[in-house]
């Protein structure tokens, strides 16, 4: 009877609401020894909140008791965190990782789990990247600058989405994850076009760009009103829908169909230090509409991106992604790392150069400059 009241109680409630409750149970499930990798903003906002004493005490019953550890993410996805990370999961043998947090968290921990050949839990604190789902991970300079894609053997064990602590963090986060989103459609059809590899070594299926299709489409339908929800922090269907889309959604579809401009232009701007203080996502979307002129797109398509990303505050310009007086020598430096021949933009059906791609974005950012001031 306690078993179908928890099951009629959690059916009563909003789908993903409060799940977070649920996550040291699931680490019991996977091991004995676990550690949670958790961001500092994470840590200090949703598991002190939900997990009082919760470190160094048994999860389970009896023998089957699982003692957790907790840390604090360093900061950035590079090899110096990574090895310190190995060596406590070595030194403490530790057999399960939580990873909470936003994408560099994830992304980290999903890499020392795989190297350790041990299961990962995502737990993901905003929808600001399709990083939780995906079996890659980003692998930056201690400085921030991209340097490669790792895959990991498997993709994550167990993701753990609670909508009421996305809708708790700030706005932004969850608006800069619909601009990484918003590409995957653009990027999964041109790697069907130039019939490119995916991010798994094969080739997208019906499949694939039909979720990524729906990924575009829900996030144009319910982006405003799940933007509006955040900003109020409550959880609506709008909210969920969304919260799916960056995620889920955007997680198959990149993976399962390839990436292409958009990723390969966020990759160059990584070399201005000046955006490192900007969201992955909101330099993915600038990097779509610099796509988008690059291979020539319908017009009234890119008008219809345009007027979504003003309309949800996601960049189109030079100057909202920390480029306000850039020059033409530090954008071909972008535009060059862009180009790097390991880069998915190589997957676009057009030929590629860095002088196309200055010109793609000095040409989406005078055409942002103009839907600004039209409002669109």
């Amino acid at each position: 009877m306690e078993n179908l009241e928890s099951i009629v109680a959690v059916k009563a409630a909003f789908p993903g609401d409060g799940v977070i409750a649920q996550l040291g149970g699931i680490i019991g499930s996977f091991g004995n020894r676990g550690l949670i990798l958790s961001s500092r903003t994470a840590k200090t906002s949703v598991l002190d909140r939900f997990f009082k004493d919760f470190e160094g005490k048994g999860v389970g019953q009896g023998a089957t008791q699982t003692e957790i550890i907790m840390e604090v993410f360093g900061g950035e996805c590079c090899e110096g965190e990574l090895m310190r990370l190995a060596d406590i999961v070595k030194r403490n043998s530790i057999d399960v990782l939580a990873g909470v947090g936003g994408g560099k968290a994830i992304d980290t921990a999903k890499i020392v789990a795989d190297r350790a050949g041990i299961p990962v839990i995502i737990v993901p604190t905003i929808a600001s990247t399709d990083a939780p789902c995906s079996g890659c991970a980003v692998i930056y300079s201690q400085g921030g600058v991209f340097e490669s894609v790792y895959y990991q053997k498997m993709n994550p064990q167990v993701v753990l989405v609670d909508t009421n602590v996305i809708a708790n963090a700030p706005a932004r986060f969850l608006v800069a994850g619909m601009g990484d989103a918003l590409a995957t459609w653009f990027e999964a059809r041109s790697c069907a076009k130039s019939h490119s590899m995916n991010e798994c070594g094969g080739y997208s299926t019906l499949a694939a760009l039909n979720l990524a299709k729906l990924c575009y489409d829900t996030i144009l339908k319910y982006g405003m009103d799940a933007k509006t929800a955040n900003e109020n922090r409550v959880v609506t269907y709008a909210l969920q829908y969304v919260v799916e889309a960056n995620t889920l959604l955007s997680g198959i579809g990149f993976e399962s169909s390839g990436l292409a401009s958009a990723h390969s232009i966020h990759n160059g701007l990584s070399a201005l230090e000046e955006t490192h203080s900007y969201y992955h996502g909101e330099k993915v979307a600038f990097g779509l509409l610099a796509g988008l002129h690059l291979t020539g797109a319908d017009v009234a398509e890119m008008d219809e991106v345009y007027s979504f990303c003003v309309q949800i505050g996601l960049p189109t310009t030079f100057k909202e992604i920390g480029l306000a007086n850039v020059d033409r020598d530090r954008l071909m430096k972008a535009a060059i790392k862009a180009c790097d021949p390991k880069e998915g933009i190589h997957h676009e059906s057009c030929t590629i150069t860095p002088e196309k791609v200055l010109n793609a974005m000095i040409a989406a950012n005078e055409k942002g400059n103009l839907a600004k001031h039209r409002g669109a």
